[in-house]
């Protein structure tokens, strides 16, 4: 089902979700629907997202808006009323439901006519390896990058897809941020509820990297697995000093004591208020990767906390903790999938690639074509008025024509009666 996605910049925690939509069930202006929906789905007007910082404090809006959320219900002028009941808003998780007979039979016939591209031979075995740096765009057939939103949907597909038997997960030191790793793991557990396995494996292993690969129902490292769980850490460097030995005097223009953007032209040393916000995002994402893992691992998160303090580790200690399931190279978790799946000795595992993978369409497997569409745009890099001589084509935002491609949406979503679309910026 499609997703709604909510801007974070103006809202609390609590908001920050995805929403499930179901024609026509979200409302964004204040007029009420044509039609009264069901009362398990009230509508949402924009009143009921929209958070001003400067109107209340985050305690008092959060409160007042938990409870304009908890009591909302549809009266039969389409407008919200005051009632009780805790199943009234959607909760933004992942449900896996299985086809009905007849939308099986229908994905079945679409894959006996599918291209020659999409092809998949039955009970084959997703492979995606997992290294360097990710990209936030959409790449195509022919270039090497990974990209977030090829690898979330390869997961989604392939939790709906017949042909497909698990997923074999090859992780290697990573060079994307947090967010990214947050949103792969969260695809790892989703695609699990299938029924479908997960494999991973790793001959490098951060704390990244082993966010990631816990998720997975089993995972295995070779005897010569380097595991750098050591903790989170921040490095900065400050070019103050060096900028005055040769006569520079940099001009920045500072707002705040915490907007810390020119420190390191104007500063010789990070300053206590950097220090402070750098500290209290370290620790924000040291406890979350700390809560994580020990209910993923089925361990105290004591436990946790103490295993990274010790710093240094045999892959043998590893498995005998539960913290790997074996240490196996990677033929060996091949043989082991192969005789799992009763593929014949002297016959290759079935695997897809996940480039191969990417163009399978969505629509192939049933999960496409609703009729209530969300257009994404996404706005990537700094903001410009317009485009220089040297700049690349997705380097930057240019102003004008980022505009036209609001205004084609815009006149798309108007000739075809749909609610509106979701801008976001990266």
């Amino acid at each position: 089902m499609p997703k709604l996605l909510l801007p974070t910049a103006r809202l609390t925690s609590f908001h920050i979700r995805s929403f499930t939509v179901r024609p026509p069930a979200v409302h964004a202006s204040p007029l009420p629907l044509s039609s009264p929906l069901p009362r398990r789905f009230p509508t949402y007007t924009r009143r009921c997202f929209s958070v001003s910082a400067n109107g209340a404090k985050n305690s008092d809006v959060l409160s007042s808006t938990k409870d304009e959320l908890k009591n909302a219900e549809v009266n039969s002028d389409g407008g919200p009323t005051v009632s009780s009941g805790e199943e009234q808003y959607p909760s933004g998780e992942f449900h896996f439901e299985e086809y009905g007979r007849w939308k099986r039979f229908v994905v079945m016939l679409r894959l006996l006519f599918v291209l020659p591209w999409q092809r998949v031979r039955k009970g084959s075995v997703l492979t995606i390896k997992l290294r360097g740096q990710i990209s936030d765009q959409l790449q195509s057939r022919f270039s090497s990058r990974l990209s977030l939103p090829q690898i979330c949907e390869n997961f989604t597909k392939a939790a709906y897809d017949p042909r497909i038997s698990g997923i074999y997960l090859h992780i290697e030191p990573l060079a994307c941020g947090w967010g990214k790793v947050e949103e792969i793991r969260r695809h790892v557990l989703d695609f699990r509820k299938s029924g479908k396995f997960v494999v991973g494996f790793t001959p490098a292993c951060g704390e990244k990297e082993y966010y990631i690969g816990c998720a997975c129902e089993e995972l295995y490292a070779p005897p010569s697995a380097y595991f750098a769980l050591y903790g989170l850490s921040v490095q900065a460097s400050f070019l103050g000093g060096v900028l005055e030995k040769v006569g520079i005097q940099p001009q920045v223009e500072r707002i705040g004591k915490y907007k810390s953007a020119g420190d390191q032209l104007i500063r010789k040393s990070i300053s206590e208020e950097n220090r402070e916000m750098l500290t209290a995002l370290l620790d924000n994402i040291y406890e979350n990767w700390l809560d994580k893992v020990s209910v993923t691992k089925g361990k105290k998160r004591e436990d946790v906390e103490n295993f990274i303090n010790e710093g240094v580790y045999q892959v043998e200690r590893l498995k005998e903790d539960g913290w790997i399931t074996d240490i196996k190279y990677d033929d060996e978790v091949v043989s082991m999938l192969k005789e799992r799946l009763g593929t014949p000795k002297d016959k290759s595992l079935p695997t897809v690639d996940y480039r191969k993978y990417s163009r399978v369409r969505s629509r192939t497997l049933g999960l496409a074509g609703y009729q209530d569409q969300i257009a994404l745009i996404r706005a990537s890099g700094s903001i410009s008025r317009v485009r220089g001589p040297f700049s690349m084509a997705s380097s930057s935002i240019i102003a004008e024509q980022f505009i036209e491609y609001i205004r084609s949406v815009r006149g798309i979503f108007s000739s075809c009666g749909q609610h509106g679309f979701k801008l976001k910026q990266e």
